[in-house]
């Protein structure tokens, strides 16, 4: 399998920011996401969600368009990822899964984590603003000129994530250890015209960009594996009824 680019529309805020579908990318639409879809003439070639929040027409086309129940474990989003991912993509762009409810927005982050913890990389994009996770890895950014107050921001998502290191930003952490429960890396920035990085060697970061910052390369210290599971489309076996 290729290692194509997967973008989802999922169902959340769109801001006006630029949304960019490079050529060849596997395109999802999660639920809602395909009003947008519609909206900007993208076509996906898969569509996905109980459609609790499609303001449009119902898709008719089942070859493309897998139908999920309400009362479900994982959230949409999680499903399309899972389809991305058995489709052989290792690398996703998210729109519409920042702002709106706050669980949405938490559940999201979390599953850039979850993309990390695998080998894979996830950028969520919002509001002028782009979060991702990296684990045991690198962010690389090239030098680029941003205008003043636009920041960077470096948290731990593990309990504690150890060698860390931010060469090339304003203020440059060097083997640094961040904690979940201390808050450290807030409101940095990037240096005009300096190419920075982002490394952690023992943990999980989240990391928030600016999203006309140009999209970092992304490295790894180690092998990953596994997968994101199979795709479930029952009815959740804890729900009371």
């Amino acid at each position: 399998m290729s290692e194509q680019t997967c973008v989802i529309f999922a169902a959340g805020e769109y801001y006006g920011d630029p949304i960019d579908v490079p050529d060849g990318s596997f395109v999802i639409a999660a639920d809602g996401g395909l009003d947008h879809t519609r909206a900007l003439g993208v076509r996906a070639d898969v569509v996905i969600g109980d459609f609790d929040s499609l303001h449009g027409i119902r898709p008719t086309d089942t070859e493309h368009t897998i139908a999920l129940p309400s009362e479900k474990d994982d959230p949409d989003l999680l499903s399309a990822l899972k389809v991305g991912w058995s489709h052989g993509c290792r690398t996703f762009h998210i729109y519409g899964a920042l702002g709106g409810r706050i669980d949405h927005t938490i559940s999201g982050i979390q599953l850039m984590t979850l993309l990390a913890h695998h080998g894979g990389i996830g950028f969520l994009h919002g509001d002028g603003t782009v979060v991702t996770a990296i684990c045991d890895g690198a962010l690389s950014f090239p030098a680029a000129d941003l205008a003043p107050g636009r920041m960077v921001s470096v948290f731990s998502h593990s309990d504690v994530s150890r060698g860390v290191n931010e060469p090339g930003l304003k203020y440059e952490l060097t083997d640094g250890t961040l904690s979940n429960d201390v808050v450290q890396g807030v409101s940095n920035e990037f240096r005009p015209g300096v190419p920075a990085e982002i490394n952690v060697h023992d943990g999980t970061l989240i990391v928030t960009f600016p999203v006309e910052a140009p999209t970092p390369a992304v490295a790894r210290y180690r092998e990953f594996g596994g997968d994101l599971g199979a795709l479930d489309t029952h009815v959740s076996p804890i729900l009371v009824k």
